[in-house]
């Protein structure tokens, strides 16, 4: 891809944010959205083309022309809006994708990486190995969403859908650990962590963004370390000088092993493991 191509991300959050900074400073053009006017001037600064941008299951109410000049003249889009479902329980994310559909093929985009997630897949009794081959099962609304969103995108023939599924988030200030510390009773202690940094996450999306062989294709992003959850967060407690959290072994335990060899192998992506 070349560099003087217009690269767009929906959703300048806590990872679009960082990855337009970084596709800036590697000499791209990135028109980016934000859903608060407080933050366009923080969009900018960053180098980025900063637009008003909030989505609505309601087409009518869509903001046409400031999403047609968002996308216009973009060569790839990400698309990075994790559903509200904690916050709006009733949201319905996948009608909220679907209206920008033809606004994106009105744009003549050929490209679109979808940033989806590992909880399309359910924890299982057995903690069993999941690959890109593996049937997505979600068993919570927003995995289910996310399920049904990747597919709606992926069938349009207008353009490709990449679909990257990350696994738990981590990064600066965001770590589950301060979540469990002093908690008693936590559930599925030998399930093993699947876990992905933000400096993980943007190595991968830039790599998917400039990379035309992976058009069309999913993958699981998780990082290949994968220890159980009360031997991780009990040692990460300890680290960190928080009250570790005590797990509860007589209930039942389910979980599940992401396997992340596909990124790995097509895109020649190593992990960086001391993140973690």
């Amino acid at each position: 891809m070349k560099q003087q191509q217009t690269l767009a991300v929906l959703g300048c959050g806590w990872l679009g944010l960082p990855l337009g900074k970084r596709l800036v400073a590697n000499g791209y053009t990135v028109k980016g959205s934000t859903t608060t006017a407080d933050k366009l001037p923080l969009l900018a600064s960053a180098g980025l083309q900063a637009f008003p941008i909030t989505l609505t299951a309601d087409a009518e109410a869509i903001q046409a022309e400031t999403l047609r000049a968002f996308l216009e003249n973009v060569s790839v889009l990400c698309i990075d809006i994790p559903p509200k479902l904690r916050v709006l329980p009733a949201e319905n994310f996948v009608a909220k994708i679907e209206n920008i559909i033809p606004y994106i093929v009105e744009a003549k985009i050929s490209r679109v990486i979808f940033v989806s997630s590992t909880s399309v897949f359910a924890d299982q009794v057995g903690f069993p190995t999941i690959t890109e081959q593996t049937q997505p099962n979600p068993d919570t609304e927003s995995g289910k969403q996310l399920w049904t969103t990747e597919q709606r995108l992926q069938a349009q023939p207008q353009f490709e859908t990449t679909v990257v599924r990350f696994g738990g988030l981590i990064g600066p200030e965001r770590h589950p650990v301060k979540h469990l510390a002093g908690r008693k009773n936590v559930e599925n202690p030998l399930a093993p962590i699947n876990l992905i940094h933000l400096e993980d996450c943007l190595t991968v999306l830039e790599k998917l963004i400039t990379n035309d062989k992976t058009a069309g294709q999913t993958y699981n992003v998780v990082a290949p370390f994968h220890p159980s959850r009360e031997t991780y967060y009990t040692a990460k407690a300890k680290i960190n000088n928080l009250q570790a959290p005590e797990f509860t072994h007589t209930e039942q335990q389910v979980g599940k092993l992401i396997e992340a060899d596909c990124i790995s192998t097509t895109l020649e992506v190593t992990f960086n493991t001391e993140l973690y």
